[in-house]
């Protein structure tokens, strides 16, 4: 523990609670009688449709390369909702210990590895079927706060300018305010953490694409941290929809959120308001804003999913990696015949490595030459010297390999 003033007086602080009802962030879903369900439904059985095709239409190589190209997608887009722009080139120099020698560049480095770090563990399955469990939000807090530099673990209040440290995975003990939205107390937080968890976590799988916008919102609503809340909400959605769509992890909401950032935070902004006469449902709040956003956000994941799916179409994405590879030749970057290689493991998932010197006509020693040379390039990847060998997707690439996935660097 620190033996700053300011942190102790923290740690010490009671967590007042002002006996809040559950029952004003109602509704926690959308109600059968909603004129708005079947349209929803509809949109949720979509995204289903879509995300199974998508995740069917690859071989298991190529899926585990592009999950881990969006998880530093992913990271990036969250984070520059955040306010905080790290390319990820410097997302995939950070898991390689490649720091920027600017100490807050260096400091979103890390940030940006943290976030990537507890997306590879939820997609290793650390928190299947907890995800919109009270433990489960705060171990996704913890495990991401925990990684972060000091200096990143500072909150300042906007009003008076205190400085206090966030503590990782520990719920906040003053009371908070976002925009025009005053946070429940803190000392209510369990009771209504443990109300979310209650509806949100044993849904089934239907119902848990029906419901992840919901369970967004209200999670943000809640509030239950200093910081890192939106960060948390997103990586919760993401927890939720990948197992109950079995995504694979090759698509993301949080590209198509940044992309829309206005608009999601007035979605998420009119979630907050009461209920808007008779006819806005029976709840405390507004059920046809959570119906809005409900739209919004389905719509937002089937475009990520259909843009995905357009960007690694096989026969497109073969032609880009082609016409790089012959760039390459040319410079004497790679060895001729390298796209044989490329093209096989793009093909199959992945190859032996004893199978590479028949795909290029060589012998071993030259086939051995251009296996080194892919691997040095980034473009090919190997559990071990023995394993298979399987496509990569370099960040520094994907301008070339997969136009508009983020900006340029």
């Amino acid at each position: 523990m620190s033996d700053d003033p300011t942190d102790i007086e923290a740690d010490m602080e009671e967590a007042v609670d002002r006996g809040e009802a559950t029952a004003i962030m109602e509704p926690l879903q959308i109600s059968e009688g909603s004129p708005h369900r079947e349209e929803l439904t509809e949109l949720a059985v979509d995204l289903a449709a879509k995300s199974a095709g998508f995740r069917r239409s690859l071989p298991d190589g190529v899926v585990d390369a592009l999950a881990e190209l969006v998880r530093a997608m992913n990271c990036y887009y969250s984070n520059l909702i955040e306010g905080h722009n790290t390319h990820p080139v410097d997302i995939e120099r950070a898991m390689r210990n490649d720091y920027s020698e600017e100490p807050r560049k260096r400091d979103l480095q890390l940030e940006a590895r943290a976030h990537v770090t507890v997306q590879k563990w939820i997609d290793d399955g650390g928190l299947t079927g907890k995800a919109a469990t009270q433990d489960g939000i705060l171990e996704i807090h913890r495990r991401f706060g925990e990684l972060l530099p000091e200096e990143l673990l500072w909150v300042e209040h906007p009003e008076d300018g205190e400085r206090v440290k966030l503590e990782p995975g520990r719920l906040r003990k003053r009371d908070v305010k976002v925009g025009d939205h005053v946070a429940i107390s803190p000392g209510a937080l369990p009771r209504f953490l443990e109300r979310l968890e209650a509806v949100y976590s044993n849904l089934g799988k239907a119902g848990t694409i029906f419901s992840s916008a919901a369970a967004h919102h209200r999670l943000l609503w809640i509030h239950p941290f200093l910081d890192g809340n939106g960060r948390v909400a997103r990586l919760m959605s993401y927890a939720m929809l990948r197992d109950a769509l079995d995504t694979g992890g090759i698509w993301s909401i949080a590209r198509g959120l940044a992309r829309q950032e206005s608009k999601y935070k007035d979605h998420l902004m009119a979630c907050d308001q009461p209920r808007q006469g008779d006819l806005d449902g029976r709840g405390s709040r507004s059920e046809a804003a959570l119906a809005a956003f409900t739209k919004f956000f389905l719509q937002t994941c089937i475009d990520q999913v259909t843009f995905m799916e357009q960007l690694v179409q096989p026969n497109k994405l073969r032609e880009r990696i082609r016409l790089w590879v012959e760039e390459e030749v040319r410079t004497d970057s790679l060895p001729p015949q390298a796209g044989n290689v490329l093209e096989a493991v793009l093909y199959r998932g992945e190859i032996p490595r004893g199978d590479v010197a028949g795909l290029v006509g060589t012998g071993d020693r030259q086939a051995r030459r251009i296996l080194a040379a892919l691997l040095e390039a980034g473009v090919l990847q190997s559990e071990s010297q023995r394993a298979p060998l399987r496509i990569a997707f370099p960040a520094a690439l994907a301008g070339r390999w997969m136009p508009g996935l983020f900006p340029e660097a």
